[in-house]
């Protein structure tokens, strides 16, 4: 499902530092989890002639490109093969599946999220595919659209768009504003701890489509043979049930309910309900990386990862913040193995790049070699993590830093990373028909009204510029500088004047 990001369905051991992450295991535990994977690659020297030695047993570890089993699930970032959770994939001899039918890698798209199945190399970075199956998460007419509150409902299911929600270019334009009521879309996203759906991406869909819709059973009424996802009344009699151990649903199980048509009320009648697992055959020992919001929060010795429960110990390594940090809707990848009662111990917790920094404009000048950039004379950074798009007529796939040329139109999101850098570290990078706006959205560094600074930008402000709250309210420039203070999250629009200045038409405070 969404929530995993990577699941390696035997462990990623090593008896040395020769795979760059040392995963805590005995060499014995080594031995007996990984020797069929490893065989080739150990040398095991017993007290036999052979080894002209005593009694004395020593392992050589493998090699670092020794493979492993392993599984990801995570949104695609870039092709070429493909690219999900930083792990390049070769594709050559996998197989695909799209929403249940068979497909090539041709149907799929930036910001969808996939599962991959096959085997990833002890560098950690690149891997061999078997299988690649993509899953949406709701795919149905939209009920209402929330513009201020950028959100939408499909099939009783509330939708939050995102800084990183990437809109396919079908829609016109590719923003919410090209969402219509009625209109059918396909969502692939992840929950969030208000079984909302955090978008990863969204497109539209045809008339005739089937409906889809993933969520937890509730308010299950086996009489009349129906059920509630959220707010989707599911009627059932006529469905095929699927995987469901006892024949029977219930209340609490995590289903994947289809249909092709809406009952008088608005009830989904299914013609199909199936039981989904959200780490399929995942055992004790696995070694698991999941990314998605933390659903539940006890502590950080007991919590939830998009419903997999997870447990820090005193040997738990945090990237990008602490432990104090963790909380409900924090997203975060934990990485970890398994335990005989299925809780994930965690031997790593990274807290995900924030992207509420934004860029539009036009490039400066590209270092495709350094995987960097300048925009509007702000240096921006592509990693493993970037997801990157063609969303002009080019279409070039896979997009890369080679692509880009000077004068090109971009959008970034991101975060200044380092802190205090003034450099943007890329969460997405979309290559967009040319313009000549410029958009810079991010936290303010200094003030002098009528000016201020976000990235060492200067946004300069005149008696013809727009001033907003953040519920798009116009406001006086007066009312927007005497709330406007150091650290202050605002969107500026307007036009690039000089190399590090805008000319602003609009700016507009805005929440992270």
């Amino acid at each position: 499902m969404s929530y995993i990001n990577l699941h390696l369905a035997t462990p990623m051991t090593s008896a040395s530092a020769m795979y760059g992450d040392l995963r805590g295991f005995t060499q014995k535990e080594f031995v007996m989890n990984n020797l069929w994977n490893y065989l080739l690659g150990l040398v095991i020297c017993f007290s036999i002639s052979a080894c002209g030695g005593g009694a004395q047993t020593t392992t050589q570890a493998p090699s670092a490109a020794n493979p492993v089993p392993g599984m990801a699930s995570g949104p695609i970032s870039t092709f070429g093969s493909i690219v999900v959770n930083g792990v390049r994939y070769n594709t050559d001899s996998a197989s695909f599946e799209v929403n249940d039918a068979p497909g090539t890698q041709a149907d799929l798209s930036v910001g969808q999220i996939v599962t991959v199945k096959g085997m990833i190399d002890a560098n950690g970075t690149t891997g061999t595919a078997n299988a690649v199956t993509f899953d949406d998460t709701v795919k149905g007419p939209v009920q209402s659209i929330d513009l201020v509150g950028r959100q939408f409902v499909v099939l009783g299911q509330n939708v939050l768009v995102v800084a990183g929600t990437s809109f396919d270019d079908r829609f016109s334009p590719a923003t919410m504003d090209g969402l219509s009521v009625g209109q059918i879309v396909e969502v692939s996203g992840q929950f969030d701890a208000n079984n909302d759906i955090v978008a990863t991406r969204i497109e539209p869909k045809p008339a005739g489509t089937q409906f889809e819709v993933h969520g937890t059973v509730s308010n299950l009424d086996n009489t009349n043979m129906r059920f509630n996802i959220n707010n989707l009344v599911v009627d059932y009699s006529a469905a095929l049930l699927d995987n469901f151990p006892a024949g029977q649903i219930s209340n609490g199980d995590f289903v994947e309910a289809k249909g092709t048509m809406l009952g008088a009320a608005g009830e989904l009648l299914a013609t199909k309900v199936e039981l989904d697992a959200l780490l399929p055959g995942a055992t004790g020992g696995d070694r698991i990386e999941i990314e998605g919001f933390i659903t539940r929060f006890e502590s950080a010795q007991d919590f939830d990862v998009a419903g997999q429960k997870v447990t820090s110990t005193s040997s738990t390594r945090f990237l990008g913040g602490s432990a104090s940090d963790l909380g409900l809707n924090i997203k975060v990848e934990a990485e970890g193995d398994l335990d005989s009662d299925g809780v994930l111990v965690a031997t790593k917790i990274d807290i995900r790049r924030a992207k509420a920094v934004r860029a539009t404009a036009n490039v400066d000048s590209v270092n495709a070699a350094d995987k960097s950039l300048v925009v509007l004379g702000i240096t921006v950074k592509v990693d493993a993590q970037t997801r990157l798009e063609d969303k002009t007529d080019a279409d070039v796939t896979p997009l890369t830093l080679s692509d880009i040329s000077a004068g090109d139109y971009i959008e970034v999101r991101g975060s200044e990373f380092p802190a205090g850098s003034g450099t943007i570290l890329a969460a997405r990078f979309e290559r967009e028909d040319p313009d000549n706006r410029a958009i810079l959205q991010g936290f303010v560094e200094a003030i002098s009204e009528p000016s201020f600074n976000i990235l060492g930008v200067s946004i300069e402000t005149s008696g013809a510029t727009v001033f907003r709250e953040a519920d798009g309210t116009v406001i006086s420039s007066t009312n927007f500088f005497g709330q406007l203070t150091e650290n202050s999250l605002v969107k500026a629009k307007g036009t690039e004047v000089a190399n590090s200045t805008i000319s602003a038409t609009e700016v507009e405070f805005e929440i992270e």
